[in-house]
């Protein structure tokens, strides 16, 4: 019987080791962003303009990668997340723009 307990809490103790190991893994790639367009302020006079994006931009851009798709459905922002500017931006930056 001492022995079953033991391997009960052995056991116990692998499951919550692999769950820890589990979340560790995960956690830095479900990193939350706040999906804010003011943030992409940088990135105007590029996407207004023909001159290229600043390094800020482009960092804001990936940053926001994953908020794009809700810029674009958002239609008072439609117009200017699908400009021709915001394609060459995010081309610029080497982010592909979505297809949502």
């Amino acid at each position: 019987m001492h022995m079953n307990m033991m391997m009960k809490k052995v056991c116990g103790f692998a499951i919550v080791m692999v769950a820890v190991q589990l979340l560790v893994e995960v956690s830095p790639k479900a990193e939350a962003v706040t999906c804010t367009p003011v943030e992409l302020s940088p990135c105007l006079g590029a996407i207004t303009s023909s001159q290229p994006p600043s390094t800020i931009c482009c960092q804001k851009v990936r940053e926001q990668r994953q908020c794009l798709c809700g810029y674009l459905k958002n239609p008072s922002l439609r117009p200017y997340a699908n400009s021709p500017g915001s394609r060459r931006v995010a081309s610029s930056c080497g982010v592909p723009f979505p297809t949502c």
